[in-house]
């Protein structure tokens, strides 16, 4: 009876590469995959704690199952310090570097769990003499950075915190904006503009706002839609521009999204006006803006104009 067939998986293609400089003589090539993995060159990688030779595959034995793991982590008085998320990262990653060559690395946050291993082997006592010398450059390693900083590190040397940007903007935009401009439904209480019109000492009309001074506009976007999340303002700019007699086709809350965008605005008009009822002045009440609400970006920055 043949043995079933093993599915090959197609190795992921690098999208960016570079080289992480970390401490000392330490040097590390890597790149970022087509799905965001951050990678460490296998062979650099297991230089980078003082090991030499072929990368080889050991065996551990972690709660009555057998697992493979590099060599240098298949040492009997190493197994203790082993946890099991660490054998998910010490899985290899197969990919295909720019070049279009054959690569393989791991994970970039194995290297701190790597370090961290030996330094609690080392605490307990537990190391070989001539296992010391890994544990001496793990902590070197671990001075360098920390788990979260390897992945920062990465992105910086290979460009990619751009892209990782952009990406984190695109998925905040699809949340709060919608694909078509809503039908037209009062979205602004009017406690929102009696409270605005009342710090800045400016009579209110209760029938409505067409006589309004032209800053509220500004103001609006600056209390509102410049803290609602990042990159929203400029992307409504863009869908509802400022047409030939220098008004909008329509209100910028008509482009929010029905299960996100508008929820959220609600929500922060409601604290946005808390705020207001508990100032006696603009001033007072930027302030008190300015730590609940920070500005995402300062495209346009509220004058801190006195009463």
């Amino acid at each position: 009876m043949k043995s079933p067939a093993k599915i090959s998986v197609k190795p992921l293609k690098a999208t960016h590469e570079g080289e992480v400089y970390l401490a000392e003589d330490i040097l590390l090539p890597c790149a970022v995959l087509e799905d965001g993995t951050r990678v460490l060159t296998q062979t650099e990688f297991v230089k980078a704690i003082g090991r030499t030779g072929n990368v080889k595959k050991g065996k551990v034995y972690l709660e009555e199952r057998e697992a493979e793991v590099p060599v240098f982590l298949s040492a009997n008085n190493i197994q203790p310090f082993i946890t099991p998320s660490l054998l998910t990262s010490a899985e290899p990653v197969p990919f295909v570097t720019l070049k279009n060559l054959k690569g393989v690395g791991y994970r970039a946050e194995f290297l701190p769990e790597v370090c961290n291993v030996f330094l609690d082997a080392k605490d307990a006592g537990a190391l070989k003499p001539s296992q010391t010398h890994i544990a001496e450059r793990c902590r070197l390693l671990l001075r360098a950075y920390a788990t979260v900083g390897i992945v920062a590190l990465i992105d910086e040397a290979t460009g990619y915190q751009e892209i990782r940007a952009r990406n984190a903007l695109e998925q905040i935009l699809a949340k709060y904006l919608s694909d078509h401009k809503l039908k037209w439904a009062k979205a602004f209480p009017d406690e929102f503009y009696k409270e605005m019109f009342r710090l800045r000492g400016w009579p209110y009309q209760e029938l409505g706002y067409r006589f309004r001074p032209g800053v509220v506009g500004k103001y609006t976007n600056d209390i509102v839609y410049e803290r609602l999340a990042p990159g929203v303002l400029d992307k409504l700019q863009e869908l509802n521009p400022v047409n030939e007699s220098g008004s909008r086709s329509a209100k910028h809350h008509q482009w929010l999204s029905e299960d996100h965008g508008v929820p959220e605005l609600k929500s922060h008009l409601s604290g946005v006006i808390a705020l207001m009822k508990a100032s006696s002045s603009w001033r007072g009440f930027q302030r008190l803006l300015a730590r609940a609400y920070p500005r995402f970006g300062e495209q346009y920055a509220l004058p801190l104009e006195d009463d």
